[in-house]
């Protein structure tokens, strides 16, 4: 941990979550730190999950740490915890308590027990925060900084090193004596171990392709430089070797940070001074016996500080990640070793609200909607503080941390022209004095005429607006599947009996309900259709639609007599009965130039009236507004 040579020691804090502990909330919060931050950073928190059956309020510390372990990567750690306190006792006795508890923790997890610990409580009575530290004595701390940029504070001073190991495990059994299996799988794992720090053991640590103009050389890493007493060119590196110096316009986070691909390689053959044959050794087996392939990929995450050197990022952090992944994976995989193994597959994730990346291992054996997979899901959610109806730890939301040629991350590279995403953040206001805005959550893209070279104009209007939609709904990733092409839609509408085979290739115009059972089909998403008899209704329907913004947050499709439309806010002063309607229009045909769109008024503020008594909603046109529901889902 960095020194604190301060006689006033201050709690500096990353995470906004600590502020949505309330009172009520009688579960303990693990606090998140890095020794490569200054002491008591608290970077995140992580709720216990696992308490004793006989004391509720009690947290189960093996489990917990089982759970952690595999959770987060090296280069962060427990360094506290946060309770809240209760009327039976003072809240310096509560914050000892967490403190014990976080000490047993990091006991359990195998870190520093010499770590000065951060108590936190919440008061029972008032839920304001109290601070202390463990030194030798239980001492308050008053001064407490909310960083400004989390993100920023994290990743300027740090790096990711990333490491991807496949793994062939042989296991050789007695069909008779079953539980062998298990056996020679635990050994045939500290075999491997034991090979991570094995004199022939060369680590190559480089760049990831593409990811600088002027990449400097692979720096290679043998057992040896591991010891302090050799002197050796890669020992005397640090991590800035490998990290850019140019930080202007960077966006800091986990997925733009500078990134260190460390390669593991063995050597099972060594020198000879004269050519030998090769042998073999044949031992015969007692009975009947099979041979089963355990297989597993690898992949850890580590942060480290930028001045650290290579050798300790390698020896500190890739080698103890790699061990804590296979005995995570290990344990996953002994239950059911010998009947339906499960397919274990790491994931990082950076959800929102978290400055650093988390791993999951999932069982991908039977798909993502599996019950079982959605429980895991839940609990993460559950630990991580995350909303229990959004999909944020899908395989579709895990970070890709590799890098393409061009420099750019695997995950942000797209075919053809990149489509433009919220046109409409940063327009002219809607000109309601006094309104409420309500606006779509989220991410969107802009879907309009003639794009990728397909000519709809005068027709795919309807096609259009659902695109855009459908992209909310990849983008939250409640979706992995494609936007589909006005062929594909088409075709989901006869599969379902809505349109007969000629359809398909036509140039005929859909509304609402068309793409109701399109989502329905293609995404399972239900839907909930307004409908208008007159343009000079709209505004009673404000309400509703602010309603459908504040609680669904989604694109909702404008359709009915007249041509379709994207519905993206609403803004309504309920006193005076003034609205403004916020519409993406798919009536456009030129490139994606936002300034363009914005000035041509193809994404902007409609007044049902405007201040020239023109009308965008006609009174003798009916309209239909389509309201995607929000999966609740995880």
């Amino acid at each position: 941990m960095a020194d604190d040579n301060s006689n006033t020691k201050t709690i500096r804090i990353l995470t906004r979550k600590l502020h949505s502990i309330t009172k009520s909330d009688s579960t303990i919060q693990w606090l998140i730190g890095s020794p490569f931050l200054p002491n008591y950073t608290i970077v995140s928190t992580l709720r216990c999950i696992h308490t004793l059956q006989s004391d509720h309020l009690s947290p189960d510390i093996n489990k917990e740490a089982d759970d952690i372990r595999a959770l987060l990567s090296r280069g962060f750690e427990v360094i506290g915890a946060l309770i809240v306190g209760t009327a039976s006792s003072s809240v310096e006795q509560a914050a000892k308590d967490a403190i014990d508890a976080s000490s047993r923790l990091r006991k359990a997890l195998s870190q520093s027990e010499n770590q000065s610990l951060v108590g936190a409580v919440v008061d029972p009575s008032s839920g304001e925060l109290s601070f202390f530290v463990s030194n030798s004595v239980i001492e308050s701390v008053t001064t407490v900084v909310y960083e400004e940029q989390p993100n920023k504070y994290v990743w300027e001073r740090g790096c990711i090193l990333t490491c991807e190991l496949p793994i062939k495990l042989p296991v050789i059994y007695s069909v008779k004596e079953l539980k062998g299996a298990e056996d020679m799988l635990t050994r045939a794992t500290e075999a491997v171990i034991a090979k991570f720090r094995d004199s022939k053991t060369t680590y190559v640590l480089e760049t990831p392709d593409g990811s600088t103009a002027e990449a400097p050389h692979a720096v290679v890493i043998r057992n040896r430089d591991f010891d302090l007493s050799t002197e050796s060119n890669a020992s005397s590196l640090l991590c800035s070797h490998f990290c850019s110096e140019d930080n202007n316009h960077k966006s800091y986070s986990a997925e733009n940070a500078d990134k260190i691909q460390v390669s593991f390689l063995l050597a099972t053959s060594g020198a000879t001074l004269k050519p030998a044959a090769p042998v073999a050794e044949y031992i015969p087996a007692v009975g009947e016996a099979k041979l089963l392939v355990v297989d597993y990929k690898l992949r850890v995450v580590c942060y480290a500080t930028k001045d650290i050197r290579l050798t300790d990022a390698v020896s500190k952090l890739i080698i103890p990640g790699l061990v804590d992944q296979l005995h995570t994976m290990k344990n996953m995989t002994l239950p059911n070793l010998l009947s339906q193994r499960p397919k274990l597959h790491p994931y990082h994730f950076n959800p929102p609200g978290l400055p650093h990346p988390i791993t999951t291992i999932y069982d991908t054996l039977y798909g993502e909607t599996e019950m079982k997979q959605v429980e895991v899901r839940r609990s993460l959610h559950s630990r991580l503080g995350l909303p229990s109806d959004q999909p944020l730890l899908r395989i579709a939301s895990a970070m890709n941390l590799s890098i393409s040629k061009d420099g750019a991350s695997g995950n942000t590279l797209k075919k053809g022209t990149p489509l433009l995403k919220d046109v409409h953040v940063g327009i002219p206001s809607s000109g309601v004095n006094g309104g409420d805005l309500s606006l779509v959550q989220g991410s969107y893209e802009y879907y309009h005429y003639l794009q990728d070279g397909f000519d709809d104009s005068g027709w795919g209007c309807a096609y259009r607006s659902l695109q855009t939609i459908v992209s909310w709904f990849k983008i939250q990733q409640y979706t992995s599947i494609g936007v589909p092409s006005h062929r594909e839609i088409q075709q989901a509408l006869v599969e379902i009996g809505d349109k007969d085979p000629s359809f398909i290739g036509s140039r005929e115009w859909i509304g609402a309900i068309e793409l109701s059972f399109v989502l329905d089909k293609l995404l399972g998403v239900s839907c909930k259709v307004i409908n208008v008899r007159s343009g000079d209704e709209l505004p009673e329907k404000c309400r509703e639609l602010m309603m459908h913004f504040e609680t669904q947050g989604t694109p909702i499709m404008i359709g009915g007599g007249v041509l379709a439309y994207t519905l993206l806010g609403v803004d309504y002063n309920d006193t005076t009965g003034d609205c403004a309607f916020l519409i993406l229009d798919p009536h456009y045909t030129g490139g994606e130039d936002l300034k363009k769109i914005v000035n041509g008024g193809w994404c902007g503020w409609k007044k049902a009236i405007d201040s020239k008594g023109k009308r965008f909603f006609l009174p003798n046109k009916f309209y239909n507004f389509l309201l995607p529901q929000r999966p609740n889902m995880v």
